[in-house]
């Protein structure tokens, strides 16, 4: 398997509140890493560090051989090549969901609007939306404006897709779709960094679980090493809680 992602001795500090200390990770090309852990654990922190979003006080970020941690590195480049999925949607209230998709793709990689109206219509049946190209944002419910918002990450033709709890916001009966979609992703061997609280998804679906508290990495393996045979006391004590074991 090769590489496509090392992290090493990542930092992130606000004000005197080390949120990450010293992560190290690495992830292979096709692979699935889902990361969980307890709120406020530094999991969103980490994953928004994957691409800026938050600058790391220290330490490497490689992606592809690029350490885009470095100063000089052309963020929004690097940017191109990764798609992000947030917790809210995050979609142009103004824009029709064809425009939501279109729009990265017209603006920073200059395709002709026909292009990129024939991919959006292509990632919205991907997605199960086809129908939905002329809709506005406001007529669609929370489970369908994440599957947009998952066609528009994946407009940019993207190396890697992060997604932070992409179902926390949704109700439970809408999650399932959304989830549907991530694994089809991962079925077509998309590299996938996810946080989330769906441990179902985590152990149908990774191929590596990580799990983080504190700022820190307390272990991680395959889905039947963290939730059937956990080393880490903490982890133990995370997943009675969570599992109600």
């Amino acid at each position: 398997m090769s590489e496509k992602l090392r992290v090493t001795n990542l930092v992130k500090t606000f004000g005197t509140n080390n949120v990450l200390k010293g992560i190290n990770l690495t992830v292979n090309e096709n692979e699935v890493v889902v990361i969980i852990g307890p709120s406020g654990s530094g999991k969103s922190t980490l994953l928004r560090a994957l691409n800026r979003l938050e600058e790391p006080t220290s330490g490497s970020i490689v992606i592809d051989n690029v350490d885009i941690a470095s100063k000089g590195v052309d963020i929004d480049t690097v940017r191109e090549n990764i798609g992000m999925v947030f917790q809210h949607f995050n979609l142009f209230s103004n824009l029709s969901v064809g425009e939501n998709i279109m729009l990265a793709p017209v603006e920073l990689k200059k395709e002709t609007k026909e292009q990129a109206s024939a991919q959006a219509k292509k990632l919205l049946k991907t997605v199960g939306l086809e129908a939905k190209f002329d809709a506005t944002v406001q007529s669609l419910s929370g489970g369908q404006q994440q599957r947009v918002a998952i066609a528009r990450a994946l407009a940019m033709n993207p190396d890697i897709m992060l997604f932070d709890e992409p179902t926390s916001a949704l109700d439970p009966e809408m999650v399932g779709d959304v989830l549907a979609v991530m694994k089809d992703l991962a079925k077509k061997g998309m590299t996938m960094i996810v946080v989330t609280h769906e441990m179902g998804f985590a152990k149908e679906v990774a191929d590596r679980v990580v799990f983080v508290d504190d700022g820190q990495i307390l272990e991680q393996g395959t889905p039947d090493q963290l939730f059937e045979h956990p080393k880490n006391e903490r982890l133990q004590d995370f997943l009675n809680k969570i599992l109600n074991v």
